[in-house]
């Protein structure tokens, strides 16, 4: 009977041989400074892909989110479009609490009625708050019920601390939110509707007869930024949630409680530069991509392939890219039956003796039982190898 192969050894080997055919061109190294103090209360830079923090400062602290609470508005919105529950070209009639509204305004009429479509890019756009009131009572009925839709989205999404009162951001107690979480919806206000987050880019919208320019002044002053959100109140200061992309970078920067319109700008337009300047994001592997192939006792296979279940991106400091190293751990033993996707072991890419990601190695393929024969040889076989430990 021929003799077993090493468990696990292939799939070290293997891996590591996937990792280093990623990148064919090293980069210099280039030392990383410290990220910029920015005059603001709270930041954060966070890669898109990977989910790296950057740079931070009080990303946790709770704080007025002024009109940036519109991006879950719209988050809610686009879901619904997303479910067929809404239709761009539907008619909202607007109520007089929605018309009343203060604040920044798309002017939209008391009993007129208005396309869906419209009001995203008059609350997108123009940040209408009317828009937006509109929006929340035709989806839930009323604000407040709208609002507590808003929070279970805020719940399913990890936003830990966060909490809605109304969909404008207008100051009211209980409402909060931090730059974590900001960064967490826009990400995945981009993942998941690809489609509708094209219209953060849009830079005027007319209505009425009004023309608007959107308040996101980085839209005009870098190419690379093509949404999200401002927000201002007295009480929440000048904030600005942005995302850029420059190559196959994306990144995420999230201001908050800046002392003026200017200021908010100008420190975002840093914090991109500096996560652009001095990192590189990479995707190591893809979902259902075949890292190795390990063996399999008393099965109707001998190998099983292993993979992991969604792509690993991994953002490091620019030019250490070979500096990598992938490794596993995978079971002493895979013994049949086996389920695809059962969890076997684990990835880790370590630059250094730091971990950099720690995924699950998962089974890419079933194995049912063997034959009596094949369960009777490997029975004798896992003896002598449990013997031999």
């Amino acid at each position: 009977m021929n003799a077993k192969k090493n468990i696990g050894l292939s799939a070290w080997l293997l891996a590591w041989a996937v990792l280093t055919t990623v990148h064919t061109a090293w980069a210099a190294n280039i030392p990383v400074p410290a990220a910029p103090q920015l005059g603001a209360s709270s930041y954060i830079l966070m890669d898109f892909q990977s989910g790296k923090v950057l740079a931070s400062q009080e990303p946790d602290q709770a704080l007025e989110p002024a009109s940036i609470t519109k991006l879950m508005t719209a988050y809610v919105a686009f879901d619904e479009l997303q479910r067929g529950d809404l239709k761009l070209d539907e008619l909202i009639t607007v109520s007089e609490k929605a018309w009343r509204t203060g604040g920044s305004k798309m002017f939209i009429e008391v009993d007129s009625q208005v396309p869906v479509e419209d009001l995203l890019r008059g609350m997108i756009v123009q940040s209408g708050n009317d828009a937006s009131v509109a929006l929340a009572e035709h989806i839930a009925g009323s604000e407040e019920t709208f609002a507590q839709l808003m929070n279970q989205y805020a719940i399913n999404l990890g936003m830990n601390n966060t909490q809605f009162q109304n969909a404008t951001g207008w100051p009211a107690e209980g409402h909060y939110t931090t730059a974590r979480d900001i960064a967490l919806l826009s990400a995945a206000l981009i993942r998941d509707f690809p489609e509708q987050y094209r219209l953060y880019s849009e830079k005027e919208y007319t209505y009425n007869g009004i023309r608007q320019h959107n308040r996101n002044n980085l839209l005009w002053r870098d190419p690379a930024v093509d949404g999200l959100k401002t927000g201002h109140t007295e009480a929440a200061g000048y904030c600005l949630a942005a995302s850029a992309k420059r190559g196959g970078m994306r990144l995420l920067s999230v201001v908050m409680g800046s002392d003026s319109e200017k200021t908010r700008a100008e420190e975002t337009q840093k914090l991109l530069n500096y996560g652009f300047r001095f990192f590189e994001t990479h995707r190591l592997y893809q979902n259902g991509q075949e890292l190795s192939r390990v063996e399999v006792w008393k099965g109707e296979s001998e190998e099983i392939p292993l993979g992991i279940g969604q792509d690993l991106f991994i953002t490091i400091p620019r030019g250490q890219y070979d500096d990598l190293k992938a490794e596993t751990d995978v079971l002493s033993v895979l013994t049949a039956p086996i389920d695809q996707g059962a969890e076997v072991g684990q990835l880790r890419v370590l630059l250094g003796d730091q971990i950099q990601a720690s995924v699950p190695l998962l089974t890419l393929e079933a194995v049912e039982t063997g034959s009596f024969w094949q369960r009777l040889t490997d029975s004798i076989a896992l003896w002598f190898h449990d013997f031999d430990e």
